[in-house]
C-alpha cells in the first residue's frame, strides 16, 4: 500500500512537485521517490511514497524503472507469484521478488489484457519512455482510489485529492454536483467529485494519455456482465467454502505480519478464523464504547462475542476503547477523508489502525464487502418487506399506520429506542416504487426533503444524482430483487463509502487494510447465488451463514447483526452539543447559500426532543461544514 502522484504535459503555474509527494507521506513512510523526464517538450513527473509489505528491499522501491517502462503503484497483487512464473516462461528475467515488477512485466507482455489477470487491489500509472505514453488503471471494485485532474491536454493524478489541490490553485472550484451528492448520501459515488476539473478513474477502468494529448478511457471489467448477468445456480455450500478459503489464503501474502479486525460478528469472525489457519499467531483488534454511549445508542455488546471467538479460535485479541475527543477528532478525520464523508465508523477504523501500527502491524484483514454481496444489511430485508407493505391499501398506510409511527419517540433523555428508529426509517421509503425505496432506504434526504432543505435551485444537480442511482439499479438482475440491490450496493455504497473511508482512515495511520470478500472470485460466486438463498424470511446473508457453519459456532453466525458503527446519537446529543449550536445554524453550508438555517435548526430541535433521529444528518452537516472551511486554505503551499 502506498501513495502515488504524477503529472504529464501539464500547463499552468509551476508547482513544487516534491511537496505534492510529501502530502502523501502518511501513505508510505518507509521510502519515497521521484522520477522526472521530458519527452517532446512535455514534462513527466512521477512520485511515490512506500509502505513496504512485499519485498522489503530497496530494490523494490518506486518509481520502478526497467527497460523503458516506469511504474508507480498503490496496492497489492495477491497472485503475483503465479503470474511471475508465467512471465518467466516467456524469457523475461526479474531482479526483485516484488509484485511491482510483476505488474510492469505483465504490462509489457500482455498490455491491457494483463489487467483482468491481476488478483488484488490496485491503482497504478505506467509510463513508456519510448513514446511518452502513460496509462492509469484501477482495480475492478475501486478498493484503491485514483483521482485524475485534466487541464488542457495534460493530466495529473493522485491517490488522494489533497495532493492535487495545489495544482488546481485558483481553479479549485467546488462542484455543486458533489455537494448535492454528499448531502443526499453522506458520501460521494465514484462518478462524483467535490471539485470541478477533477474526477475519479472508475473501478475496472483504464485511461491512456498519448504524447499528442489524446486521452482515451475504457473499461476492462464490466460490472453488469461480471455481476448482474451471472446466471443463478443452486447453492453449493462446499464450493463457496473453498472460494472463501482460497481468497483469505491469497490475502495473507506478505513479507510482514498480517492481523485482522474482529467485531464479533459473522464477517470479521469468519475472516479471522480462516486467517488463523494460515499462521501460528494472529493478532486481532476489536472496539468497545463507553457504557453510556451504548445505552443511548441501544447497541448490542459486540465485545462479548469478539472475546468468545478469540478464545475459541486462539486469536490474540486487542481491545480498543472508542472515546475520542470529538472536538479535536472530527475536523482531523474530515481532513483525512479528503471529501465530506459523514460516517463515524471512519473514526473507529483510524483508531484501530493506529493501535495496530503502534504495535508494529502494517496489514489488517477486514470483513468489509460481505453485506453488499451476500445481502446482509437490514435495508435489504426491509426493502423486501416493503414490497409486501405496498400491498396494504394506501389509505390505511397513509391514514393510519404512518401517522401512528410518526408519534413514536426515538429516545428519552438517556436511552434510545431502536425499534422506533427502524419503524420511522421504514415508513419513509416503504410506499415508494422499488428502486426509489431502495435509494431512500439509505439516503439521508429524499426529493421532498431537498426542496425544503436547499436554499437555492439545484434541480439539475439533484436530478443527476437521482438519475445516476436509477440507471445503475436498472442495470442489475432483471429477475432477482435481492441481487439488484446487491449489484447497486457494490457499485455505489461499497466503493463510494466503505472502501473510500477505509482506505483514507487506514492510510492516515500508515496501515493497509485488505478485504477478502471484495475479491473477483468471491464476488462472482456471490452473484451466482439466487437472492432466495441470500434472504429467507428475516434471515439475511443466509448463504454465507451456511458456509460459515464449517468454522464458526452458531451463536456467532446467527446472532443479531454486529455493528462497526459509531455511537453517533450519543455523540450528537452529548459530546458535540455545544459545537453543533456554535457552528451549524450559521455555518459554511448556510453562509454559502446551500441550505436554510431554519431547516438545520428544526432538525437539531427534533433530534434533541427525541421526536426524530437526525443524528446521521447532523453529523453530515458538521462534516460538510468542516470540509468547506478547510478548503479556504487547502490549495496554498
Amino acid at each position: 500500500m502506498c501513495g502515488i502522484v504524477g503529472t504529464v504535459g501539464l500547463s499552468g503555474p509551476e508547482v513544487n512537485f516534491q511537496a505534492l509527494v510529501e502530502r502523501l507521506a502518511h501513505r508510505g513512510p518507509d521510502a519515497s521517490g521521484v522520477f522526472l523526464d521530458r519527452f517532446a517538450d512535455q514534462d513527466v513527473k512521477l512520485g511515490h511514497t512506500r509502505l513496504s509489505i512485499i519485498d522489503l528491499t530497496t530494490g523494490a522501491n518506486q518509481p520502478f524503472e526497467k527497460d523503458g517502462l516506469v511504474l508507480v503503484f498503490n496496492g497489492e497483487i495477491y497472485n503475483y507469484k503465479a503470474l511471475r512464473v508465467e512471465i518467466e516462461k516467456a524469457g523475461i528475467t526479474f531482479r526483485t521478488s516484488s509484485d511491482t515488477e510483476v505488474i510492469l512485466e505483465a504490462w509489457r507482455l500482455w498490455g491491457v489484457k494483463c489487467l483482468r489477470r491481476l488478483r488484488g487491489m490496485f491503482a497504478f500509472a505506467i509510463y513508456d519512455k519510448r513514446d511518452g505514453r502513460i496509462v492509469l488503471a484501477r482495480d475492478p471494485f475501486g478498493i484503491k482510489p485514483l483521482f485524475v485532474l485534466r487541464r488542457g491536454s495534460g493530466i495529473a493524478f493522485s491517490s488522494e485529492l489533497k495532493a492535487l489541490l495545489p495544482i488546481l490553485g485558483s481553479d479549485a472550484v467546488i462542484d455543486d454536483n458533489g455537494v448535492v451528492a454528499s448531502l443526499i448520501y453522506g458520501w460521494l459515488p465514484d462518478e462524483f467529485c467535490m471539485y470541478r476539473h477533477v474526477s475519479k478513474l472508475g473501478p475496472g477502468r483504464w485511461l491512456e494519455r498519448r504524447i499528442d494529448g489524446t486521452i482515451l478511457e475504457n473499461a476492462y471489467w464490466d460490472p453488469v456482465v461480471e455481476m448482474a448477468e451471472q446466471k443463478s445456480q443452486p447453492l453449493d455450500v462446499e464450493e463457496l467454502r473453498h472460494i472463501l478459503q482460497d481468497s483469505v489464503s491469497a490475502h495473507m501474502v506478505a513479507d510482514v505480519p498480517v492481523a485482522a479486525f474482529l467485531s464479533g460478528g459473522l464477517d470479521s469472525s469468519l475472516i479471522s478464523v480462516l486467517a488463523r489457519k494460515q499462521v501460528n499467531r494472529l493478532d486481532c483488534f476489536t472496539i468497545g464504547f463507553r457504557a453510556e454511549d451504548k445505552k443511548f445508542e441501544a447497541m448490542p455488546d459486540d465485545l462479548i462475542y469478539a472475546r468468545r471467538i478469540a478464545q475459541s479460535a486462539d486469536l490474540n485479541l486487542h481491545e480498543i476503547l472508542i472515546q475520542p475527543d470529538l472536538a479535536d477528532m472530527l475536523p482531523r478525520i474530515v481532513e483525512t477523508l479528503d471529501e465530506p464523508i459523514g460516517d463515524g465508523a471512519a473514526i473507529n477504523a483510524y483508531l484501530i489502525c493506529k493501535g495496530a501500527r503502534d504495535l508494529g502491524i502494517k496489514v489488517l484483514l477486514s470483513g468489509m464487502g460481505a453485506d453488499e454481496i451476500f445481502a446482509g444489511y437490514r435495508r435489504h430485508y426491509a426493502c423486501m418487506l416493503a414490497a409486501r407493505y405496498r400491498r396494504i391499501p394506501a389509505f390505511i398506510r397513509a391514514g393510519l399506520i404512518e401517522p401512528m409511527v410518526d408519534l413514536l419517540p426515538v429516545a428519552s433523555r438517556r436511552k434510545g429506542y431502536r425499534t422506533s428508529r427502524w419503524a420511522k426509517r421504514f415508513v419513509k421509503f416503504a410506499s415508494l416504487p422499488e428502486e426509489q425505496a431502495f435509494h431512500r432506504s439509505y439516503a439521508l434526504f429524499g426529493r421532498n426533503d431537498l426542496s425544503a432543505l436547499l436554499n437555492r435551485s439545484l434541480s439539475f444537480e439533484i436530478d443527476r444524482v437521482f438519475s445516476h442511482h436509477a440507471a445503475i439499479y436498472e442495470q442489475g438482475s432483471k429477475c432477482d430483487q435481492v441481487n439488484r440491490m446487491c449489484h447497486a450496493d457494490v457499485r455505489l455504497f461499497l466503493s463510494g463509502l466503505n472502501l473510500a473511508y477505509t482506505d483514507r482512515a487506514s492510510m492516515a495511520a500508515s496501515t493497509e487494510v485488505r478485504v477478502p470478500f471484495v475479491d473477483i472470485e468471491v464476488v462472482q460466486a456471490a452473484f451466482r447465488i439466487a437472492g432466495s438463498d441470500k434472504i429467507r424470511g428475516k434471515n439475511g446473508k443466509l448463504a454465507l451463514k451456511k458456509a460459515a457453519e464449517a468454522w464458526l459456532p452458531k451463536e456467532i453466525i446467527y446472532r443479531p447483526k454486529a455493528l462497526f458503527s459509531a455511537p453517533l446519537r450519543a455523540w450528537i446529543r452529548n459530546d458535540l452539543k455545544t459545537m453543533i449550536d456554535d457552528i451549524l445554524p450559521a455555518g459554511e453550508l448556510v453562509r454559502r447559500g446551500y441550505v436554510k438555517a431554519s431547516y438545520i435548526r428544526g432538525l437539531i430541535d427534533d433530534d434533541r426532543a427525541g421526536r426524530e433521529d437526525y443524528s446521521r444528518e447532523i453529523w453530515q452537516f458538521l462534516t460538510m461544514d468542516f470540509w468547506l472551511r478547510a478548503q479556504k486554505d487547502s490549495a496554498q503551499m
